[in-house]
């Protein structure tokens, strides 16, 4: 059930986490949606802003944004990490008695927040679902690709993985903490959030068209996202491994008792191209279960390294008591950020002596894709 612990010693009701990569032409309609939306709640939140290694102007809107908006909090990563290792950032360091992971394109809808809230007041819940009930603005190959991707993930993850829900959703203090406590490396939260078991709801609304810029997650990421999403929650690939084999196995028996027929009969047995048809199909086999046992392998491999999911250059709440893990020389950091986005010029300067010892508080873990 959901609990009030640290974010409610300090008043803070509601984080929204909000990870960020080039959105610069975005920036302003979400910014112009959202701070009306969590202003008319009432209850003191925070907008925890991770910009994720941007090469545009993304840091530089968020440090003018927050001059005017004092719970807008800005993460700058020191490189691109990927959607969800900046996800991952964002949740380690808000302090809500609620959470909100929103993207910054506004498909999904800020409107709906207050509704996910009060549904998770209500009844009790851990974890609302913003559920898309209309795809009507993806292109058809999208709609396609994502109806097979979540009956999929349905079928080897179990029933519990709500169908066309993506990484809109409100969670609680209590699986915000259970998911920061999580050993996995590579994390997929639209798979880790159902297994956790919480009680959950889901709040329904149609996908908008967005707002500005360009998707970022085209088909290699949307790829990339689904092998992640198979070998991190199931060994049914090596299992499919195990059927190839045998199903080569039936086929070369097949092709044995087709040639020792033909040799009875005392037909001429075409001898190159039976023999080219199952060295193929059988090169093409193994070489099928050679990269599927290599994907698990570099799976281990990762964990061994246990190298950090993200680094963070700079966090403007460090030292107020907001954050996740406080780094060594955040004070001088944050002042620094703070000093930066008074003259303009961003709260995301590199090379500050403070941020460069606070870079070991991260979250360990997940291969970086770059977006």
């Amino acid at each position: 059930m959901a609990q009030q612990v640290d974010g409610a010693d300090r008043g803070t009701v509601l984080s929204v986490v909000i990870p960020m990569y080039n959105e610069e032409e975005a920036l302003p309609a979400l910014v112009n949606r959202l701070r009306p939306v969590l202003d008319g709640l009432g209850p003191r939140y925070e907008v925890v802003a991770v910009d994720d290694g941007s090469g545009d102007r993304t840091a530089e809107l968020l440090a003018a944004f927050r001059l005017g908006w004092p719970e807008l909090r800005v993460v700058g990563l020191r490189r691109n990490s990927g959607h969800q290792a900046a996800l991952t950032a964002g949740l380690d360091r808000a302090v809500g008695d609620y959470v909100v992971s929103l993207d910054a394109d506004c498909q999904d809808p800020p409107e709906k927040i207050p509704q996910m809230l009060a549904l998770a007041r209500d009844e009790g819940l851990d974890v609302v679902y913003g559920v898309r009930a209309d795809r009507s603005s993806d292109s058809a190959f999208k709609r396609g690709t994502a109806g097979v991707y979540y009956r999929l993930l349905r079928r080897l993850a179990g029933p519990s993985v709500p169908a066309h829900a993506g990484d809109f959703r409100l969670l609680s203090r209590a699986a915000v903490d259970a998911l920061k406590a999580l050993p996995d490396q590579q994390r997929v939260y639209r798979l880790l959030v159902p297994w956790l078991g919480f009680p959950s709801g889901q709040v329904t609304y149609e996908r908008e068209l967005r707002s500005a810029g360009r998707t970022k997650y085209p088909l290699g990421r949307m790829i990339l996202l689904a092998a992640d999403s198979i070998t991190g929650f199931s060994a049914a690939p090596l299992r499919l491994a195990t059927w190839l084999g045998g199903g080569a196995f039936v086929v070369c028996l097949g092709l044995l008792v087709y040639t020792f027929t033909g040799y009875a009969l005392g037909h001429t047995v075409p001898g190159w191209t039976s023999l080219l048809t199952a060295v193929v199909f059988i090169g093409a086999v193994q070489l099928i279960c050679v990269g599927l046992l290599g994907e698990y392998v570099a799976r281990i491999y990762t964990a061994v390294q246990n190298r950090p999911s993200y680094f963070v250059r700079d966090d403007t709440g460090e030292g107020t008591g907001t954050g996740g893990p406080a780094a060594d020389g955040a004070e001088a950091d944050r002042a620094g950020a703070d000093r930066a986005a008074a003259e303009g010029a961003g709260a995301v300067g590199a090379g500050r002596a403070g941020a460069e010892e606070g870079s070991a508080s991260c979250r360990r873990g997940a291969r970086p894709p770059a977006r």
